[in-house]
């Protein structure tokens, strides 16, 4: 069964949500940046910070020419802060080999850092219009039910997910581009993973619907909890360097995160490792690049 792409383009024709990055003009670093923001992230704490990021680094080698401390800091909270990290190297490898502009081709891109499947595939898409699959969490699980029948997807599986989405693309690249993006919105907005509208769903055929709904046998998904977890201390420690201009000692950590100096230890060790964290000759800590004089 397939995921009709007639209706499922006038729908997203009809429905599509106006975000930033989706308006003439953005450039495929925009989009890039938009990408690495979104992994994780939902799109209401994502878009205000773009917007920014756009004005201030439109073109990579303008983050290239920041410190890793001014982008961190400008990354804020949205969580996973290697991925600014990882950004700010790839703005210069751009600046520096591929004369300020991201490559359009899907091996290239993947060789860039912190660069992976998805994204690469994504920037691809979205901003070349190239006919490649794009495959995330919403569309494995819109692909799971339409195609398959099955409530989830099962484990993540690159060769096999990403057969089954370039098997459901039109033929045409524009058309393909588009679905891509139609078939991420369906899945964000319609067929959710735990309260799915399917008296809105545009698709007239679903095999899950089909054969009525058969629930989920696999085990259950874990959820992710936050509250005292060491993601939770790392941002604590993160936003006491964030906000100061100047190396900080110890106990300002000790009073963010008082109930439990071991894990606090253990949270700021890992901050060290990932070189979000600089700690300088005398002691004191930094945000990376800030540490050295």
């Amino acid at each position: 069964m397939a995921v009709e792409s007639s209706v499922l383009l006038k729908w997203y024709s009809e429905t599509a949500r106006d975000l930033p990055w989706r308006r003439e003009g953005v450039s495929a670093w925009q989009i890039l940046m938009s990408e690495i923001m979104l992994q994780q992230t939902p799109v209401v704490r994502v878009a205000p910070i773009w917007e920014e990021w756009v004005e201030r680094w439109p073109v990579p080698s303008a983050m290239a020419a920041s410190s890793q401390a001014e982008v961190l800091r400008a990354w804020g909270k949205l969580g996973y802060p290697r991925r600014a990290l990882r950004l700010h190297e790839c703005a210069g490898v751009l600046a520096a080999e591929h004369g300020d502009v991201v490559p359009e081709d899907v091996d290239t891109l993947l060789s860039l850092p912190g660069i992976g499947s998805y994204t690469a595939r994504a920037v691809a898409c979205f901003a070349y219009g190239q006919r490649v699959p794009v495959v995330d969490t919403n569309v494995r699980r819109v692909v799971a039910r339409a195609v398959h029948g099955n409530a989830e997807p099962g484990n993540p599986s690159n060769t096999r997910d990403l057969a089954d989405v370039a098997a459901l693309l039109p033929r045409t690249r524009a058309r393909a581009a588009t679905y891509s993006a139609a078939l991420m919105e369906l899945g964000a907005l319609i067929c959710t993973a735990r309260t799915p509208n399917c008296e809105n769903c545009p698709l007239p055929n679903c095999a899950w619907v089909a054969s009525g709904k058969p629930a989920h046998t696999g085990p259950p998904k874990k959820v992710q909890k936050f509250a005292g977890t060491d993601r939770q201390v790392r941002g604590k420690l993160m936003a006491v360097l964030r906000e100061s201009h100047r190396p900080v000692e110890r106990a300002q950590f000790d009073i963010v995160w008082p109930t439990d100096p071991g894990q606090r230890d253990r949270a700021l060790h890992s901050l060290l490792v990932d070189g979000l964290v600089e700690q300088t000759d005398d002691g004191l800590f930094a945000l990376a690049g800030e540490g050295t004089p």
